[in-house]
């Protein structure tokens, strides 16, 4: 079967085409993205703006198109943080739906957790033991760990890179005062409910997924994209400690430069690096492996295990109404 699944995150909108079947890894067919940035797109009372919504639908239309043209039999759409977060999310839908026919779901910050969780547990397996999973996104950090493929403990929090550059380094890189502001607003969020994971002991192996941290851990010398998922790749604390004081001296042009940093984030680097090293001490990690999978692939993982089930119920059923 192939699957589209249209992710609406907080920097990016993305199309990912799969050919996949229950049991089997999603093989990815085609990719169609572009940098919505939705997280700056919030007016002073928190609204999408007008120009976020236009874009959002501007996307959205061209993405079913893509997605009807490379045969997909079903297209799933999800939206996160940003959108999630808005006091005009209700507005923000009903728009795209109505222009392109789209129905966005909105992810609650948990099933994002969940689902990445779930993606990050079917790529190592079952070796990986209890598990912990982080993920920085645009708007909002999730954290989850358990030894099953359903985890645990699940949370989302506010601490997303494109969030925090809008909110802190919207003047520019904030002075020693305001950086320190910026530390300890990061650290007493992730501290107030750490608990929830560290009772149950240290997790068997720590795993990252998203842009923000394999930036960061190509910035440390993780190995480059083009070598393929299959390499292992981990971004270490004291290489991350070591990098800090030199991105918050780089100008974004130098930003830009960086392996593995594009130039539409690179102002999210800086506070990108911030939550992963309070992340990796509040924890107590030494390093977190990348793992190539996250939210999407979780969302293909899951709605191809529903259709399994299905058709083991109903033999045949699945796709021919």
């Amino acid at each position: 079967m192939r699957l589209g699944v249209l992710d609406i995150g907080s920097n990016t909108g993305h199309l990912l085409v799969v050919d996949a079947h229950g049991g089997a890894a999603p093989l990815p067919a085609y990719s169609y993205k572009e940098p919505l940035r939705l997280a700056e797109h919030l007016d002073e009372s928190g609204a999408v703006t007008r120009a976020g919504i236009e874009a959002l639908t501007a996307f959205c239309r061209e993405a079913l198109v893509v997605a009807e043209d490379k045969g997909c039999e079903e297209t799933l759409g999800f939206a996160t943080s940003a959108v999630r977060d808005a006091v005009n999310t209700d507005a923000v839908l009903d728009h795209v739906r109505e222009v392109t026919g789209v129905d966005l779901e909105v992810l609650p910050g948990e099933d994002e957790a969940r689902l990445t969780f779930l993606a990050v547990r079917r790529w190592f397996g079952w070796s990986a033991g209890r598990l912990a999973v982080f993920d920085i996104g645009g708007g909002s950090l999730e954290i989850a760990g358990g030894r099953d493929e359903s985890p645990d403990v699940a949370w989302s929090l506010p601490l997303g890179a494109a969030r925090l550059a809008k909110d802190w380094f919207g003047a520019g890189v904030p002075d020693g005062d305001g950086m320190r502001a910026l530390r300890r607003t990061i650290r007493a969020e992730i501290a107030r409910d750490a608990g929830n994971l560290l009772r149950g002991g240290a997790p068997d192996r720590a795993a990252a997924t998203s842009k923000t941290f394999r930036s960061l851990a190509r910035i440390c010398g993780a190995a480059p994209s083009d070598e393929g998922p299959l390499v292992a790749r981990q971004l270490g604390a004291e290489e991350l400690q070591g990098w800090l004081p030199k991105l918050m001296e780089m100008t974004p042009e130098d930003l830009a430069g960086l392996p593995g940093v594009s130039p539409s984030r690179s102002h999210q680097i800086v506070p990108g690096a911030l939550v992963a090293e309070a992340v990796m001490d509040i924890f107590d990690l030494s390093a977190l492996e990348i793992c190539p999978w996250a939210l999407r692939e979780g969302v293909i993982l899951e709605r191809f295990d529903q259709i399994s089930v299905l058709d083991t119920v109903w033999p045949g059923r699945v796709g021919t109404d």
